[in-house]
């Protein structure tokens, strides 16, 4: 049969007696049916209470095709129990929930745009709003309208009705359910079907807050945080702001300008590095190939490095293809073993298939073009060997 919902009677009631009805083993944990609950069952979107049972932890809250709570703890319970419901967790999932009728609600005054579907997260709620775009002037002229209508402090109602009488109510959409329907109204602004718990009016969320939106499958999704979520994103978020000012020694209102004026100097730092960079690179390419070994019509630059950047060693390795008749043949000790072989346009040669067989030595991988090629391996003990290898093709290749 179906059990009395206290959460609907009063939300902020927390703690009540009630009496067992059936208690069964259920998956390691044991199933228990009350006459009546404040334990909310997760529905239409919004999770389910958590607290204590019988001194018991209420593990999950469901619904039973009957119309039966279902409350599953960790021992088997008999008679008479009282029911305790974690109240911070209540209230937190009230006040998004009631947040997200209110959003939902703007969203169609100012753009006529349906709310397609909602998730309360741990963190943050989602709306999935029925618009192609959404421009920040949008959606700060959402949250204002929205926090401007908190501070109104709305009342929120609740009514009974029917699927014969739910017209007589303006909803934003139809029903999901027949039967029986309840009706949650933001007092003249909003009436949507709903089985959730709410706040008492609009006014008790104190802030809502919209954090980051996105372009999601044919909708745009919009993350936001409602009440206390909001209150503690705002604090911390000051609270990063104060401290970042007191370490640079600045007021906050300059850090904008402070982290204009640093960016543009780390641009201009790492132009100037990059140039510096390359021509450092260029003269080791010089001194590299002044000590080459000639291969035929080639010079071959066979060189083993450690600790460098890899990106660092392909650039000097175009450095000395830069130079006619040149090849570079280069190992990376650092982690896994790395080769990478680049030559000079003027040459025949496929650097790509020399790769590809000396590769095996080192339990590698790898591939690239006629002109460059590079790969990494697992046998850093066989770098040498593969290195060797490759110049060993190289001769062959150009016919030494």
């Amino acid at each position: 049969m179906p059990t009395r919902r206290l959460f609907y009677e009063d939300a902020y009631r927390t703690q009540f007696e009630a009496r067992v009805v059936a208690c069964a083993p259920e998956g390691g944990a044991w199933a228990v049916e009350l006459d009546q609950t404040c334990f909310f069952a997760e529905s239409g979107g919004q999770p389910s209470d958590t607290g204590l049972l019988g001194g018991r932890p209420v593990l999950d809250v469901r619904v039973r095709e009957d119309g039966a709570i279902i409350h599953l703890v960790d021992a088997p319970l008999e008679g008479i129990v009282v029911g305790q419901v974690d109240w911070t967790r209540r209230l937190d999932l009230m006040e998004q929930h009631t947040g997200q009728h209110l959003l939902s609600a703007a969203f169609v005054h100012l753009f006529g745009a349906d709310t397609l579907a909602w998730h309360l997260g741990a963190q943050s709620t989602t709306i999935d709003v029925d618009m192609d775009s959404l421009t920040p002037e949008q959606a700060e002229q959402v949250e204002r309208t929205v926090n401007q209508l908190i501070r109104s402090g709305l009342a929120v109602r609740t009514h009974m009705t029917d699927s014969a009488h739910v017209h007589q109510f303006p909803l934003r959409k139809p029903p999901a359910v027949e039967g029986e329907i309840r009706v949650v109204e933001i007092d003249g602004y909003d009436w949507a079907a709903c089985g959730g718990t709410h706040l008492h009016s609009i006014g008790e969320l104190g802030l809502l807050k919209i954090k980051t939106w996105e372009r999601y499958k044919r909708a745009v999704r919009v993350t936001f945080l409602a009440g206390q979520r909001a209150l503690n994103d705002y604090l911390s978020l000051d609270r990063m702001t104060r401290d970042l000012a007191r370490r640079l020694t600045i007021a906050v209102d300059d850090l904008p300008r402070w982290a204009d004026r640093t960016q543009e100097e780390m641009t201009s730092l790492r132009n100037r590095v990059r140039t510096l960079q390359e021509q450092l690179v260029a003269r080791e390419a010089d001194d590299l190939i002044a000590g080459a070994r000639r291969v035929g019509p080639a010079l071959v630059v066979r060189q083993t490095f450690s600790g460098r950047p890899l990106e660092e060693l392909r650039l000097l390795a175009a450095k000395v293809a830069a130079r006619p008749g040149c090849v570079a043949v280069f190992g990376l000790r650092s982690g896994a073993p790395h080769l990478i072989l680049h030559r000079a346009v003027d040459l025949r040669l496929d650097v790509g298939k020399i790769i590809r067989e000396v590769l095996p030595l080192i339990e590698g991988k790898g591939g690239g073009s006629p002109i460059q090629a590079q790969g990494g391996g697992g046998r850093p003990e066989r770098l040498e060997e593969a290195l060797d290898a490759a110049v060993a093709r190289i001769a062959e290749a150009l016919g030494r």
